[in-house]
């Protein structure tokens, strides 16, 4: 599949799935001119919010970062990576250290709230606290953040319907960025960081390349 992001002689709201897709890569250069409009900000954090978790727990937080010197204390850990200050906004996907009672009660009560009293609702998380709870920390934790990457994958989706650029970045000291952000108080761990901004034309080595991808033939395999 031909790779050609810079094309922009195309109506986005015309667009496909798969053509959003295309146009969309790893943003390695941000026009830090542009600030993305908080309706399209609004629209992927909403995306985000919606995203399927492991029995709807949705065991992460979302911290939207835009001041602008807590972005380039993060970009200190983050291995100096430009796209956390040259984007206007810093997406950061903090999971819960580890399942409890506590929590996991409240997404019990959230259903009964929506859905009313059930006893297939007490005993469905009944059965997840016997579960979850008596793991250790660790496992909980690495649960967690497996469904913060599920949130990722949408809102990159997300951002790509919006026509705003995004970065998925592993590369980061995640014990710097939880105390710059005080998230160990809260029962939170940083996961992994997503800037939105702009796309720079001039700056981006990676833009005019096409985009690599396996072939359906190489990579799937049907069992009937």
């Amino acid at each position: 599949m031909i790779h050609t992001p810079n094309t922009k002689d195309l109506d986005m709201s015309q667009k496909t799935l798969l053509e959003n897709l295309n146009w969309r890569y790893a943003t390695k250069k941000m026009d830090s001119q542009q600030s993305v409009p908080s309706e399209k900000v609004d629209a992927i954090i909403e995306a985000i919010r919606m995203a399927p978790t492991s029995s709807g727990t949705q065991p992460f937080e979302l911290i939207v970062v835009t001041n602008p010197q807590l972005r380039e204390q993060i970009r200190g850990v983050a291995n100096d990576q430009a796209q956390i200050t040259d984007g206007s906004h810093l997406l950061v996907f903090a999971a819960w250290d580890n399942y409890t009672d506590a929590r996991i009660d409240e997404v019990a009560s959230l259903n009964v709230q929506a859905r009313g009293e059930s006893p297939l609702i007490d005993q469905y998380y009944g059965n997840l606290k016997t579960l979850y709870v008596p793991r250790d920390a660790e496992t909980n934790y690495a649960h967690a953040a497996r469904q913060a990457y599920i949130a990722l994958g949408i809102g990159l989706v997300a951002a790509a319907d919006q026509e705003v650029d995004s970065t998925p970045m592993e590369g980061f000291d995640p014990a710097a960025v939880d105390e710059i952000l005080g998230l160990r108080e809260r029962g939170l761990r940083s996961v992994v960081l997503m800037p939105l901004g702009y796309r720079d034309p001039s700056g981006d080595w990676l833009l005019p390349m096409p985009k690599v991808r396996k072939s359906k033939s190489t990579m799937v395999r049907f069992v009937e």
